[in-house]
């Protein structure tokens, strides 16, 4: 079995893989209360909060599944908070000398790329490998409060980039988005319960930029044009056509981000693809999650979107692509692994 630790940011969190049957279990520590009160992540409150919490949480699992057929540790080293990321790595190396396993490094944006493959093993896991086969080449696309990332997942397993974000990160432009209507942190979600009252087509706003075929994100001027609008307004007028305001706003993020996709599927070059993947922390959108399923239908391929549970930071996708992901996992460094804050996806 797999024993996962991830700590890039602000969850704690600890998982149990068994690649003969799946998940045995996943435990979790949000910090969101926390940080809330501040309007985003505290890094130094964030390390503390990983000290805290790896400990209890590592009893649940070992309480609760065991550590007996533990062989491999698997560990975020990158890219995150790099205090954050120490107390995971350091946690990793000495649990690996306890349990006398080997410990493995996951790059967290390439978990995000294989998580919406999680489901798949579950339904079937002895046929995970014929089943993934069938699905590749894999368009995917990683949505998140940092990172807004169009990529392909090749037949060989390789991930080659095909665009990313000039500026903001999708859920960057929604949480600040919230922040300009006065919403609390975080700010997507709260988008999201409002935008489900109001009209995505009452107020007109910009898509992105570029031409159509150009595959290069960005939010920075739909940002823009949010605070514009709002000056324009009274502090009455914003409340009353607060959830029109967030159902356009939110439309225009989910478009520019259909758009992209749909172009990178028609490029000249394009492989045919067979699957159209949906992950991180935005991809828990209910109005984008059906933008693209309509898009994978149209483009007759296979959609996949990671389960709710492994959208944001979470150690079930860590020990999963410590299986899957036989490309992009260091398992050469051993005890000398390093943490990689600024790690990139490929």
């Amino acid at each position: 079995m797999i024993l996962a630790l991830e700590s890039s940011c602000d969850e704690t969190a600890v998982a149990l893989f068994d690649p003969a049957r799946g998940l045995a279990g996943e435990w979790v520590h949000s910090q969101i209360a926390l940080h809330e009160k501040h309007g985003g992540v505290v890094p130094d409150l964030a390390t503390r909060e990983h000290l805290r919490h790896f400990t209890p949480l590592l009893a649940r699992a070992r309480t609760e599944v065991g550590f007996d057929r533990i062989d491999t540790v698997a560990v975020t080293h990158g890219p995150g908070l790099a205090a954050c990321l120490a107390i995971g790595v350091a946690a990793a190396k000495s649990l690996a000398v306890a349990l006398r396993a080997r410990v493995v490094g996951v790059n967290h944006l390439r978990a995000h790329a294989w998580s919406p493959f999680i489901a798949l093993h579950a339904e079937l896991p002895a046929e995970f490998e014929r089943n993934l086969h069938g699905l590749l080449p894999h368009l995917g696309l990683i949505v998140s409060g940092g990172n807004t990332l169009l990529f392909t997942l090749t037949t060989t397993r390789q991930i080659e980039i095909l665009s990313s974000t000039r500026d903001d990160a999708a859920g960057e432009a929604l949480d600040k988005g919230a922040k300009l209507l006065g919403l609390g942190y975080p700010g997507g979600p709260l988008i999201e319960q409002l935008a489900a009252g109001g009209k995505s087509d009452a107020f007109d706003f910009p898509r992105g930029i570029g031409r159509r075929d150009e595959l290069d994100f960005s939010f920075s001027g739909l940002k823009t044009s949010l605070r514009y609008l709002i000056e324009k307004l009274s502090p009455a007028e914003v409340q009353a056509k607060l959830p029109d305001l967030c159902a356009s706003y939110q439309q225009a993020v989910i478009d520019a981000l259909a758009r992209k996709t749909r172009a990178a599927l028609r490029r000249d070059d394009a492989p045919e693809y067979r699957s159209i993947g949906l992950s991180g922390g935005v991809a828990n959108n209910r109005a984008l999650r059906a933008a693209f399923e309509a898009e994978a239908t149209r483009a007759r391929v296979g959609f996949l979107a990671a389960q709710p549970k492994h959208t944001g930071d979470n150690a079930g996708m860590i020990a999963f692509a410590a299986w899957a992901d036989a490309v992009g996992v260091d398992r050469a460094a051993a005890m000398g692994l390093r943490v990689e804050p600024s790690a990139a996806l490929a």
